[in-house]
């Protein structure tokens, strides 16, 4: 499969919400992108250095239990969980949503996903909103950061 970076990109929390609410099976991976990760279609364990047999990405659907409540919000945590690891992963690092077939689990119970097809980018605007919709919530929550 050709792995094209030049990938639409969402631009607001609307339409990134709207995507998901129109489509089932789609995942948010943070990396270098499409072109780097379709090379090998694998992640690697941080702790072990272990190969895993797919990339690890974090899936987008609804849960049943979330029933009528705002896709906005769901798609908002599901981002803000994560906002922390470009800065952790590095430079170039970015979120970007792909539809694909989960093979396995990761470690942290993440999906390893293969037949990753690439759909759009993240703009980093989009996450700031996420953060807005976070703190705009009843309880505080934070990323799901390790120290």
């Amino acid at each position: 499969m050709s792995a094209p970076d030049d990938l639409a990109v969402v631009r607001t929390l609307a339409e990134l919400a709207d995507l998901v609410a129109r489509h089932q099976g789609l995942y948010v991976r943070w990396s270098r992108g499409p072109r780097t990760d379709l090379r090998a279609v694998s992640s690697k364990d941080d702790l072990t250095g272990v190969p895993l047999p797919g990339l690890s990405a974090n899936p987008l659907d609804l849960e049943p239990w979330w029933r009528d409540r705002p896709v906005r919000v769901w798609v908002a945590r599901r981002l803000h969980d994560y906002h922390h690891l470009p800065h952790e992963k590095g430079p170039g690092v970015r979120p970007w949503v792909l539809s694909g077939r989960e093979i396995a689990r990761g470690p942290d119970n993440e999906p390893l996903v293969v037949d990753v097809r690439p759909l759009c980018w993240i703009d980093r605007r989009v996450i700031g909103e996420a953060k807005a919709e976070m703190s705009r919530q009843e309880n505080p929550w934070g990323p799901l950061r390790r120290s």
